[in-house]
């Protein structure tokens, strides 16, 4: 990995990081924020998942996240949201193509080649994360938007992987709503069955892992009705007794002023799980 930025942030560095994607690919840019207690050994790590049209850069410049890290001493990692780059299939519309990978892997062409965005998340990542930096195997998994579909998929296919989960905003039913219906349709095709496997909703029907969900729902949010549907994650949750916290918060919208404003409650609720 060659580091591209490097930040000192309350007591630690917040570094940017290129390295060559085996499953993607392309050269990849990540977010990672080291905490002053990695002098002392290692430390557990949050990945956190951005939302369409994201990079590496939304979250580390605008959540002010650094802030809760270093108070608990975990490290954060903040991959980009696609493949990018030359010979990479993209799409002229936000939420197709480079900046929306939906962190599946695509299985129609052209995207098949590089839009594997989950094995890249869940897999190589973590393995690359826990090899060059005093990192342990205690994970948890955040995101927004986009990237809250993508925690809430990743932790619930993969039992014991990681210890907590939350989201802001999350795409909870991406098979329901525009923005995942064109996505699935574009990368895995026209067979439903086969999107059920990147489907939250679907995924907690038959949860192995009671692992608790805490979602932020900003209820001012442009896109709650049409694409979010907290409503369904509820109701899911409910029939399965799948645990869930889910905060509807009135006056708040879809942007980073909401995360912002309750990155801290996520980060503790995410150190309160890594520290057992």
């Amino acid at each position: 990995m060659e580091r591209v930025e490097h930040h000192a942030s309350f007591g630690g560095w917040q570094d940017v990081y290129q390295h060559d994607s085996i499953s993607l690919g392309c050269p990849m840019k990540v977010g990672v924020y080291l905490p002053p207690q990695v002098k002392d050994g290692r430390v557990p790590v949050l990945y956190w998942l951005s939302g369409l049209t994201c990079t590496e850069q939304n979250f580390i410049t605008k959540a002010v996240a650094q802030r809760f890290a270093a108070e608990h001493g975990i490290i954060l990692v903040v991959p980009d949201t696609s493949p990018r780059g030359e010979g990479v299939a993209d799409d002229p519309s936000y939420d197709l193509g480079q900046g929306a990978g939906f962190y599946v892997n695509a299985t129609q062409e052209p995207w098949a080649a590089h839009y594997r965005m989950y094995d890249y998340v869940v897999e190589e990542l973590p393995a690359l994360i826990e090899a060059t930096f005093p990192a342990d195997d205690r994970r948890a998994i955040a995101g927004h938007s986009m990237g809250g579909h993508g925690a809430l998929v990743a932790a619930l296919r993969n039992p014991g992987r990681y210890r907590s989960v939350s989201a802001f905003s999350p795409i909870v039913a991406p098979s329901q709503v525009p923005w995942g219906e064109r996505a699935f349709t574009a990368y895995l095709g026209d067979d439903r069955e086969a999107w059920k496997q990147y489907d939250a909703i679907e995924l907690i029907k038959g949860a192995r892992e009671r692992l608790p969900l805490l979602v932020h729902q900003g209820l001012d949010d442009e896109f709650v009705e049409r694409e979010l549907r907290p409503d369904l994650l509820e109701a899911a949750c409910k029939a399965a007794e799948h645990p869930l916290t889910l905060h509807r918060l009135p006056g708040y919208d879809h942007s980073y002023y909401f995360i912002a404003s309750f990155i801290g409650e996520h980060i503790a609720h995410h150190a309160a799980a890594l520290s057992q």
